[in-house]
């Protein structure tokens, strides 16, 4: 009967697939390119891989803080569209280029100033370092047009022009597998660069997905495609109701993205085997994540849309429906994940330790695929949509510092348990975290129409 119930909507489906399979798509690809990248950079050694995967975390905290800008602008964007606001929503997406043209100019800024320095605070490895201080200096010219293209990507999102992102990160991307293996092993007259060369491949590829996402939104006359008065005509009162409602956003991707970098020291300052295991099964898992990430996205959009339609009711029912068909899901992921374990010493030459902790962060991971997927689910498909922000920062974050940190942190450098616990420690927030989530969707108070106030 439950079962009959959950599938018994087939617009819903419909609507949801139709947008969420191409950000499935796009992300497919994006991870698959991660995965070659991995692949090709561990064929050059551990040493190699470790750095790599390191220099990515401090990317990665960048990548959130945008994640935070652009998801809580999406909430606007989403509602706005709902109400056919197309002022709103070129005002939108000019003031969210702004700030992420803002936070890309900082970043880019750090890495070329203190490269080594950043990576210190990851490992105590010099070559690592050496060489992962290499590779972040030759990325950093990808910032800018990285944080130019995430503001396209969201919006297009939330405005259900989902193809153009998906065809521009497929194009982007194959230039850069192309590239990676020509710059890391050399072909030619081209030189082998090893990791800096896995550097310059992605800097190529952001300009061009840049390029692509900006010249075809103008020339289509897409919806966030203003003129600069357009994009700039933003009001005080419309600046301070925007970030009361990003702000948070922004705060929970950034204190997030912090304890995820403090898992990573973890895990990294357990030895370097240890962080190449890591850096594989999350690169691998991403092949499957794929799937909740286009589903939370793209049931946002949804629930947003509805909200600014003024159909609160249809906006509760999506919210229920996500969150019962995506851990049904990921049952199925944890699967696959289990049986990627086997081909893993076909495809990396590492040490044979590095295999034995991949198995069991492999079983641990796949464990607990359901409750992540739900989690997934509330917090960027249904709070965030309903403008309920400030929860979200309690629920995303909590008890990844009250609990996941402090107990891997204890395994680790205290009782120095194998690492495979302290990535137990570090996974056994997701269940606990479902709890606090079935609350809040049973109360219904993440519902919040942000675009009433602003007339």
């Amino acid at each position: 009967m439950r079962s009959l119930t959950l599938f018994n909507d087939k617009q819903f489906y419909k609507s949801l697939f139709a947008i969420a399979i191409p950000i499935m798509l796009q992300n497919l690809v994006n991870s698959f390119v991660n995965m070659v990248d991995t692949v090709m950079i561990g064929r050059l050694g551990t040493v190699e891989i470790a750095a790599v995967g390191l220099g990515n975390q401090f990317f990665f905290t960048f990548n959130m803080i945008l994640f935070g800008i652009c998801s809580g602008s999406a909430i606007f964007t989403a509602q706005f569209w709902g109400k056919r606001d197309i002022p709103g929503i070129r005002i939108n997406t000019g003031f969210s280029l702004i700030l992420n043209l803002f936070v890309a100019l900082i970043f880019t800024l750090g890495v070329l100033c203190f490269p080594e320095g950043i990576l210190r605070i990851y490992s105590r490895d010099s070559a690592v370092i050496v060489a992962g201080a290499a590779y972040i200096k030759t990325l950093a010219p990808s910032f800018i047009p990285f944080g130019i293209s995430f503001v396209f990507v969201q919006t297009l999102r939330s405005t259900e022009k989902v193809r153009l992102a998906m065809v521009s990160t497929l194009i982007a991307l194959s230039i850069n597998v192309g590239l990676n293996y020509l710059f890391i092993f050399g072909f030619g007259p081209v030189p082998a660069m090893g990791v800096v060369g896995a550097a310059i491949a992605t800097v190529v590829a952001r300009f061009t997905e840049m390029g692509i996402l900006v010249g075809v939104s103008y020339a289509r006359r897409y919806p966030l495609a203003g003129s600069f008065r357009e994009l700039t005509a933003f009001s005080r009162s419309f600046i301070g109701h925007f970030f009361s409602i990003v702000s948070p956003v922004v705060l929970n991707e950034f204190i997030w993205s912090l304890g995820v970098m403090l898992e990573n020291i973890i895990i990294a300052r357990t030895h370097t085997d240890a962080i190449a295991a890591f850096n594989i099964t999350n690169t691998f898992s991403q092949l499957t994540w794929v799937v909740f990430i286009g589903l939370g996205n793209g049931v946002a959009v949804l629930i947003g849309k509805k909200i600014g339609e003024g159909d609160e009711k249809t906006a509760r029912n999506y919210a229920h429906r996500i969150t019962r068909f995506a851990p049904l899901l990921a049952g199925g992921a944890a699967l696959i994940i289990l049986s990627f374990s086997r081909f893993l010493p076909l495809i990396f030459r590492v040490n044979r330790s590095v295999f034995s902790i991949i198995d069991r962060m492999f079983l641990i991971l796949a464990c607990v695929y359901p409750f992540r997927a739900f989690n997934m689910s509330m917090v960027v498909g249904i709070c965030r949509s309903g403008g309920d922000t400030r929860f979200c920062i309690l629920y995303d974050v909590l008890f990844m510092w009250v609990v996941s940190i402090p107990l891997a942190a204890a395994a680790s450098f205290m009782f120095n348990a194998p690492v495979w616990v302290a990535y137990l420690c570090i996974c056994v927030e997701d269940p606990i975290k479902m709890l606090l989530g079935l609350w809040r969707l049973k109360t219904g108070k993440w519902l919040h129409n942000v675009i009433e106030k602003l007339g």
